[in-house]
């Protein structure tokens, strides 16, 4: 829509609408923005002297039209309240897996996030996930109805001793960022709260990856051009928790007067090997998975090493029957036949399974570290009051 603006300026003027509800059911109930960029077009002589006069001096449609350049994401701000219904709703229904949106807005750099409401557990049945679908649609028009931010700024989800990293994590992101220009999704794991640790995280998917994954191509040569390797998929985000003014006061008001006599004794619990012995299993599945990527991967190349001695093996012969048919008058045939199943390419096997595996014995690998080194630090401390 155009429309004639200061000093002979014509620009188009930015139009935000949300989605329709076959929008929403299609992309899970995400707000869809769609908007026309602002563009500036005939500067008129006096404009163009007083550019000239003054480089400084921009105008405001041109400071408009520099913002269209996206900052990169620096922190996610989260409400306390916010984090706090993230914790009620993934603890309600441990161990099972929950998710949930998030709303909030995108300033600069940092994407707030002010609120927040949990998805219905569905099932299979292709009607209940309609109800779902239509369940988001109804919250947010709600909140918009009562004047509370419902712009959707990702999703949270629950896990279980960190095991996030999956396809469908990624096909997910891949969904959210067709329709909103910048996302994150928070991962609480309870369990690992639980011991002492508060296991939230912000995670999006790095720009690289993102382009890798649109042409799904993960080959090694790919990879290698875009210097892409497991610890390039994921991006963590720092956090950081707002809270009102009015919230800070109380909280202060709750807090004891006296903290450093309280004696939390829960903190010396050295009952660690529950949880190390579910890392530990979840470690083992996860080489045994890697081992099998790896059979994969020595069969693609046994495959194409067998494949090239075929094909120097055949050649050799038509070179041979080539001199034949000079010597006999004859026109020599073609060095190389696309019709032979021979000279057609063996499909090398995706890399993002194995990236995907090697990301979680990363991460399990850290959190037994975690775990075993503040468990030495009790044992230690528990040694000392012994001997005293």
């Amino acid at each position: 829509m155009h429309r004639k603006g200061v000093r002979g300026l014509s620009c188009e003027l930015r139009i935000y609408r949300p989605c329709s509800s076959a929008d929403s059911d299609s992309t899970g109930g995400a707000l869809q923005l769609h908007y026309i960029p602002l563009q500036l077009y005939n500067f008129s002589p006096h404009q163009r002297k007083l550019e000239m006069a003054n480089p400084m001096a921009r105008s405001f449609l041109q400071v408009a039209a520099s913002e269209e350049v996206a900052s990169p994401l620096r922190v996610v701000q989260i409400e306390g309240l916010a984090i706090l219904k993230i914790i009620k709703h993934c603890k309600e229904f441990s161990p099972a897996l929950v998710t949930g949106q998030l709303l909030g807005l995108d300033v600069g750099s940092v994407l707030e996030v002010t609120n927040c409401f949990p998805f219905p557990i569905r099932e299979e049945d292709e009607e209940i996930e309609a109800d779902g679908a239509n369940y988001q649609l109804e919250m947010m028009r709600c909140l918009r109805e009562v004047n509370v931010d419902n712009n959707t700024v990702g999703w949270y989800q629950s896990t279980l001793l960190g095991s996030f990293q999956t396809v469908e994590l990624i096909e997910t992101f891949m969904n959210y960022q067709e329709n909103i220009r910048r996302c994150v999704c928070i991962i609480y794991d309870p369990t690992r709260t639980n011991q002492g640790v508060l296991a939230l995280k912000a995670m999006k998917l790095t720009d690289s990856f993102m382009d890798l994954y649109r042409n799904n191509n993960f080959t090694g040569e790919k990879l290698r051009e875009k210097h892409l390797s497991w610890v390039n998929i994921f991006e963590e985000i720092p956090i950081k928790v707002s809270n009102s003014a009015l919230i800070s006061a109380f909280m202060t008001e709750l807090e004891a007067e006296t903290p450093v006599s309280q004696c939390d004794y829960d903190r010396l619990q050295l009952s660690t090997g529950p949880f190390l012995e579910r890392n530990v299993e979840f470690l083992i599945e996860c080489m045994d998975d890697l081992s099998m990527e790896q059979q994969k991967f020595q069969f693609y190349y046994r495959s194409l090493s067998r494949q090239q001695a075929q094909q120097q093996a055949w050649l050799q012969k038509r070179r041979a029957e080539n001199m034949a048919r000079k010597a006999a008058g004859e026109e020599p045939l073609p060095e190389e036949d696309p019709s032979n199943s021979i000279f057609k390419p063996v499909p090398e096997p995706s890399r993002l399974d194995s990236f995907l595996i090697t990301n979680q014995i990363a991460n399990y690998c850290n959190q037994i570290n975690g775990v075993v080194g503040q468990s030495f630090n009790r044992l230690y401390l528990m040694k000392a009051l012994h001997e005293n």
